[in-house]
């Protein structure tokens, strides 16, 4: 009778474990390379498949390579994705839906689209929240903010950037007085 129940008990355990409902997510990792040090992120394929696969787009072609983080606010985010060291704009593809609505949120840590105050205006710039900012999430004060991941190494370097001197750079506000470059931003992991 207990060897039934125990086989019993197995066979439910092996099917639960191995079935769809129970595997382990998998996600995207892209290594940005700065000049202020690594930052790893883990990107969520699942909820937001239209900024994952754009964002990977942008990091196999390159275009991340040399781009600087050009928006730094303090106890808010820092900004990268759409300029050169010398404040030139970087042609990009044409702009994708906004994923706000995917249930993910602008907590520390996470990492957005940026956008005009079109809704679906996002193309290559991205903002990595170094607090919790719940207002840019879908819904608050309009669509929101696409998080499509999170850091998952290297918080403390984005932290950093995000306390560095800022000056205005003809119309741009809070850009580093010091070029923080992306040097390289490859995808690591699949």
């Amino acid at each position: 009778m207990s060897k039934r129940i125990l086989a019993a008990v197995v066979t439910v355990f092996a099917l639960t474990a191995f079935s769809p409902a129970f595997a382990a997510t998998t996600s995207t990792h892209v290594l940005l390379t700065t000049t202020a040090g690594n930052i790893e992120l883990a990107l969520d394929d699942q909820k937001a498949p239209i900024s994952v696969k754009n964002f990977v787009d942008y990091v196999n072609s390159g275009f991340y390579n040399g781009t600087i983080f050009h928006r730094v606010i303090p106890g808010f985010m820092v900004q990268a994705g759409g300029f050169s060291s010398d404040m030139k704009q970087k042609a990009t593809n044409p702009p994708i839906k906004n994923e706000a609505d995917n249930g993910l949120r602008n907590l520390r840590g996470t990492i957005a689209m940026a956008r005009t105050s079109e809704k679906d205006s996002a193309t290559s710039q991205f903002f990595i929240n170094v607090a919790d900012n719940a207002f840019l999430d879908h819904g608050q004060r309009d669509f929101g903010y696409a998080v499509f991941g999170k850091v998952v190494k290297g918080m403390e370097v984005a932290d950093k950037i995000s306390q560095v001197q800022t000056d205005n750079v003809g119309p741009y506000q809070n850009v580093p007085t010091k070029p923080i470059v992306i040097q390289s931003a490859k995808v690591i992991k699949k």
